[in-house]
């Protein structure tokens, strides 16, 4: 299992756009992926349970990734993750 945080620096937040982009990012690989936010936790390949955290600006998130290519799907994602929000 290798997991890593992530502070929103987008000023809009998770929004649509990025959501469905980071949702297909993550559905490219094969090990379960989630996305947790304080109490919460979501299926990081569904948009839907992505949306529903609300993360904001300057909220950090929590990416774990746990399976047979999790190494590469956690570089792959914090990358995204730098680039776009």
């Amino acid at each position: 299992m290798r997991s890593f945080d992530y502070t929103i620096t987008d000023p809009e937040g998770i929004h649509a756009r990025p959501a469905g982009t980071f949702v297909k990012a993550a559905a490219a690989f094969a090990c379960k992926i989630t996305i947790a936010k304080a109490d919460k936790e979501a299926d990081a390949k569904r948009i839907l349970a992505v949306m529903s955290l609300g993360v904001k600006t300057g909220e950090t998130i929590t990416i774990t990734c746990d399976g047979a290519d999790e190494e590469k799907a956690a570089e792959s994602l914090e990358s995204f993750l730098k680039e776009n929000l």
